[in-house]
């Protein structure tokens, strides 16, 4: 087996994790020789750890706690600082100089808002007097249909600042796919924009919010107050059905000497509410408090290196937790930098010419939009001068070893490349970048810290580069408080402790590897079983991706005379067919570089592959749909008409 390349080596050994691995050496009388030793103590003694890091950040507590950590038997009873009190907005807009620019956002149109961290705070005041004349208080749901703008970080300030809970979706969600999340948790108030912009062209959703806000409104427990419409497109609209409709333009301007008034709020208290992607059923309501910001902050400060005054872009949706996750550079004092759009739009240039601009520091993305640079063969440090650049990070499916090659190659060769991997269900990372420690191609840089991740294999036990579970067996702040409307909950223990019990199960298919990096190779519910052997779809994806003929692709296994069979479904380059020979070369390259059994039994062509509005290849909609089983919410797909062509495969022999 050829041994990963190392691509990436630190310059310097003065980063923030080093900083503070120094500070918690100095508080425990402890040394540690290496990062493997400091993640150990981190998670061995996990509420000292937290404790430390609450001190050391700075965290903005209310009421100071006089309790880290109160144990429980049950794993998701336990409760974190539980009778401290914070606010959420308060830690996000009171660190940063007040002259500092907090936000910037670039349209599609190239135009550009600006907003200092006084600015800010004067417009979150502005929403949120607003939102307390129509009542809202401590536990109401605001609902956001939103882009990834300023009005996205403004309501959701408003909204904590009261401590009531914020929740939010993409506007280009079509309308059952909105009242699939909103519904559930029926908000007081609904914050929407009039539409949005998307290659080029002026999108209007007025009749989605018509119908969208005619619901929440109607619903019989509902205490819906009003539907805020902010103006996005700048476009005279009238407001047609719209429920209880008012245009933000109307709400007054606050004076310079008011000041934000902020609700203190328990851990134990919601701040977001965050949903699945629903493929296979209603999206799970899942509701986070206060340690996914204690979590947001170690993650952005010690595993980015991000400090005080530097810029993180990501490109995200509010629909995607990475909104929720990279809102929180604020609390580190940085800026936020935002674009709403199409990243290839007017051409593959707009993120990287963002980039040098305005001198980014970490630049966020998705292993699927790194994958379409490969593909296209983009050439961006041959063009732009990305000095600034220290980070590119990359989740949402995991990187190829070929995409991992391509950052050093056509990005930048001086760059901590960061694939992260976590989940919307902790609003986090159990694994991440680490500014330390070289990258390995393929891998993981590391496990995060204070989370203790561990893999296990069939029997349960843990294992080391091994394929298995990977499981969290200790609590960590940025675990869900509960699910919505499970008061039993039922739903949530069944949804992580199901398979061990009192152990968190993630239901990602990965290895820890002898460095302890980390090697994602899919989901759990997607990994394949021939001849009782597990296998990741990843490893074949990784392959695929160097055959020049295929543009996309699917695997799955297929229940299939008392044994799993491989499927793999290819979208071909223009003008190239499924040919016989294309079909042997094709199984032989995943052979030679995988094993026999990796090898597809069947192989067709398909004209596109299912993908959520997170960018995420949906493996078990398409095993669904050819087992004869309903896909219960194609509305999480953003291309649900794809799977019709799944339907000619049902009865395959």
């Amino acid at each position: 087996m050829v041994k990963p390349a190392v691509l990436w080596t630190p310059k310097s050994n003065q980063t923030n994790l080093l900083e503070f691995q120094t500070y918690v050496e100095s508080q425990t009388n402890l040394k540690f020789q290496s990062y493997h030793e400091f993640h150990r103590f981190s998670t061995k003694e996990y509420e000292l750890f937290w404790k430390l890091w609450a001190e050391y950040s700075q965290f903005r507590f209310l009421t100071p706690p006089t309790k880290i950590f109160e144990t429980h038997k049950e794993f998701q009873k336990t409760k974190w600082f539980p009778d401290a009190t914070y606010n959420f907005a308060d830690n996000l807009l009171e660190v940063g100089n007040p002259d500092s620019v907090a936000l910037v956002f670039l349209s599609e149109s190239g135009s550009k808002i600006q907003l200092t961290y006084r600015e800010l705070k004067k417009e979150v005041l502005r929403l949120q007097n607003h939102l307390k004349s129509l009542g809202v208080k401590k536990g109401d749901r605001i609902c956001g249909l939103v882009p990834n703008a300023p009005i996205s970080t403004i309501g959701m300030l408003a909204t904590t600042s009261l401590g009531a809970i914020w929740s939010s979706a993409s506007p280009d969600f079509g309308v059952r796919g909105i009242l699939d999340r909103f519904e559930q948790i029926l908000p007081k108030v609904l914050l929407t924009v009039d539409g949005y912009t998307f290659k080029g062209k002026e999108i209007s959703i007025l009749q989605t919010v018509e119908e969208v806000s005619s619901r929440l409104s109607d619903h019989s427990n509902s205490e819906f107050k009003q539907t805020i419409i902010y103006e996005f497109l700048q476009n005279e609209f009238d407001f047609g059905r719209i429920s209880k409709p008012y245009r933000y333009s109307h709400i007054p301007i606050q004076s310079e000497s008011n000041s934000i008034q902020y609700t203190p709020v328990s851990f134990l208290d919601p701040v977001y509410i965050m949903f699945s992607s629903g493929t296979t059923g209603l999206p799970k309501c899942i509701v986070q408090g206060g340690g996914v910001l204690l979590n947001h902050t170690k993650e952005l400060s010690l595993h980015c290196n991000l400090s005080k005054g530097q810029k993180l872009f990501y490109y995200t949706t509010c629909g995607w937790m990475m909104w929720n996750w990279s809102q929180s550079v604020l609390a580190l004092g940085g800026t936020l930098y935002q674009f709403d759009g199409n990243p290839f739009h007017p051409s593959w240039e707009v993120l990287w010419k963002y980039a040098e601009e305005e001198s980014i520091d970490v630049f966020g993305t998705s292993a699927k939009y790194l994958s379409v640079l490969l593909e296209e063969k983009r050439d961006i440090k041959s063009k732009y001068n990305l000095m600034n650049l220290k980070a590119v990070l990359s989740t949402g499916s995991p990187l190829s070893i070929e995409g991992f090659r391509y950052v050093y190659q056509c990005i930048k060769d001086d760059v901590q490349l960061s694939s992260i991997s976590g989940g919307t269900d902790l609003n986090g990372c159990f694994a991440l970048g680490n500014p330390n420690l070289p990258v390995v191609e393929g891998e993981i840089q590391c496990l995060g810290l204070g989370m203790d991740v561990q893999v296990f294999n069939e029997e349960g036990n843990p294992v080391l580069e091994e394929k298995g579970e990977l499981v969290c067996p200790t609590p960590f702040p940025s675990m869900p408080l509960c699910f919505w409307n499970d008061p039993s909950g039922e739903k949530y223990k069944s949804a992580y402790f199901s398979t061990y019990p009192n152990v968190w199960c993630h239901g990602d298919f990965v290895m820890v590897t002898k460095h302890r990096g980390l090697v994602v190779y899919g989901r759990s519910d997607a990994t394949l079983n021939p001849g009782g052997v597990r296998i990741g779809t990843a490893d074949i994806y990784s392959v695929l991706q160097n055959i020049t003929e295929i543009v996309d692709s699917v695997i799955i296994g297929q229940e299939y005379k008392n044994d799993v069979r491989v499927i793999l479904f290819c979208v071909l380059k223009e003008g190239e067919s499924l040919t016989e020979n294309l079909i042997q070369k094709i199984k032989l390259k995943i052979k030679n570089e995988t094993s026999p059994r990796h090898v597809p039994s069947l192989i067709f062509e398909v004209p596109e592959i299912p993908y959520t509005v997170n960018g995420k290849k949906v493996e078990i909609a398409v095993k669904q749909t050819i087992a004869g089983e309903t896909v219960k919410n194609k509305n999480a797909l953003t291309n649900p008409n794809s799977l019709d062509y799944f339907l000619k495969f049902r009865n395959l022999d």
